[in-house]
């Protein structure tokens, strides 16, 4: 295989290289400009406009804003299809745009385990309500439409469980049903649309197409970052930074640690994640859940296990996915009869982890660790699924592997034999792959989001969590995320001033 060599290299000084465009990066990128820091953003993937977004179509948007058309594998028993965005934004384009706040105890926990006792409630209180402040968070109402949700809510009520309404960055949701592809009106506040033009009002630089493949340093500074930008990849670009915000994913950000021979051993060693199976269900009159928005109730009486049940985006394509594995007859049968059914998504919390390897190029490997316990955690979670649908009024529930079950006494037996290894699982959520905390305790980053032993290098992203949160991350990773930020400019690395123009190009 021939290796193509970058036609030019362009050399760049700037004070601050934020590497990423998702939740963590774009926080760092308007703390940054904001406060009158020269601020370049690094995105490996294109940039899209809401008009953009509505007038594709859902499976054209998805090939082009996830990496790998959301196929990325992560090996194992079973292989799990890992979906994370690849754009300007990042996943917060193609999510649901749930803003949870991290629970309290769950942040006391981290502080117990990790160490990491300056983020605490108390501390990220003021840095959640700015969030909030600035994406228009509060309870999404259920509107014209969504009787899945409606359903799942009556159930758990008649249950005696805990339930919430959706708490989402989306003021003035038209309910298309279309968030895990982009939101076609602009209503839900990712970061495109919100946190990165305001940082560029302030004078930040956001580049697309731009892949930063190497962090150069001593040991202790990183002095220069390499990046392969341009149509076909092969412009050279070396960035000059007085300091580096690394925000490239769970796995990106170990990926490119690992490379640039930062912590080899431990960047990406122990990746936490969650998994999400689905399961179809058939009811006896019209619910239509293709009307409404992503989900307007989630079912948390199941959370301090890391469980949570809630309504998925319905269209024959995701129906079809559900599906994989059930025979033609099943989904054509369930496509004939769309107006009846709904499809629930149940979202665990993995205490096994992933492995994040660096392959030549831009190549990655992610193979996964499922453990005993999770297997019956998985089980468990299937039949409290299962039951509150029943509940609901579901005549008929499809598994994620084949079968159909009638009844909820069917559905305990399904769960007792049951194994998950031969489920259709998928991920969505990967964090803690460089956790933040004290290294006798397992972590690989202090207080400030810097790996040990580095000055001027912060993670900001989901990485940097201490573990897996157990609820969508997006409003956890923020708050790190502001935290990190404010944290370096209340006392920012003094670094040698270089004596170099803000661009230059060599042949």
């Amino acid at each position: 295989m021939t290796r193509h060599r970058p036609a030019r290299t362009v050399s760049r000084d700037c004070d601050a290289l934020v590497i990423g465009s998702g939740a963590g990066g774009a926080v760092a990128a308007l703390e940054l400009a904001r406060a009158g820091h020269r601020t370049v953003v690094l995105e490996e993937g294109p940039r899209t406009t809401t008009a953009e977004l509505a007038a594709s179509a859902p499976a054209a948007n998805l090939r082009r804003l996830y990496r790998d058309a959301g196929l990325t594998p992560i090996l194992g028993s079973p292989v799990i299809p890992y979906g994370e965005g690849c754009c300007v934004g990042g996943s917060t384009v193609v999510n649901g745009g749930l803003l949870w706040a991290p629970p309290d105890a769950l942040l006391e926990r981290w502080a117990r385990e990790m160490g990491t006792t300056d983020y605490r409630a108390d501390r990220l209180a003021g840095h959640l309500r700015t969030v909030a402040g600035l994406l228009g968070a509060g309870e999404q109402p259920h509107g014209d439409g969504n009787a899945d949700s409606r359903l799942l809510a009556d159930a758990a009520d008649a249950l005696g469980w805990r339930w919430a309404a959706a708490r989402r960055a989306a003021p003035g949701c038209r309910h298309r049903n279309r968030c895990p592809t982009g939101c076609p009106s602009g209503a839900k506040r990712s970061m495109l649309v919100s946190y990165l033009p305001e940082a560029e009002r302030y004078g930040a630089v956001i580049e697309p197409g731009t892949r930063a493949v190497l962090l150069r340093h001593d040991g202790r500074t990183v002095h220069r970052v390499t990046a392969l930008a341009g149509p076909d990849g092969r412009t050279r670009v070396d960035y000059r930074p007085r300091t580096v915000f690394l925000a490239a994913g769970a796995v990106g950000s170990a990926v490119l640690l690992r490379r640039s021979g930062i912590h080899p051993r431990a960047a990406g060693r122990a990746m936490g994640f969650h998994v999400n199976f689905r399961l179809v269900a058939r009811f006896a009159d019209p619910v239509h859940a293709g009307r409404g928005t992503i989900f307007t109730a989630q079912l948390r009486e199941f959370e301090n296990l890391g469980i949570h049940v809630m309504p998925a985006n319905l269209t024959a394509g995701s129906l079809a996915a559900a599906l994989a594995g059930h025979g033609p007859a099943v989904v054509d049968g369930l496509l004939a009869d769309l107006d009846r059914v709904a499809v629930y998504t149940v979202q665990v919390r993995m205490t096994g982890r992933i492995a994040v390897r660096q392959l030549p190029g831009a190549g990655r490997l992610l193979r996964h660790r499922i453990t005993a316990y999770d297997r019956g955690l998985l089980r468990y979670a299937f039949a409290r699924a299962a039951r509150l649908l029943f509940r609901a009024g579901a005549v008929e529930l499809f598994p994620p592997c084949p079968g159909v079950l009638r009844s909820d006494g069917a559905a305990r037996d399904f769960a007792a034999r049951a194994d998950p290894r031969g489920w259709n699982l998928v991920c969505v959520h990967a964090m803690a792959s460089c956790p933040m905390g004290h290294p006798s305790l397992g972590g690989m980053c202090d207080q400030h989001g810097r790996p040990y032993g580095f000055t001027n290098l912060r993670l900001c992203d989901a990485s940097v969590l201490p573990g897996p949160s157990g609820l969508s991350p997006q409003g956890t990773v923020m708050a790190f995320a502001h935290e990190i930020a404010a944290r370096y400019l209340s006392s920012p690395p003094q670094v040698p001033t270089r004596r170099h123009c803000d661009s230059d190009t060599t042949p």
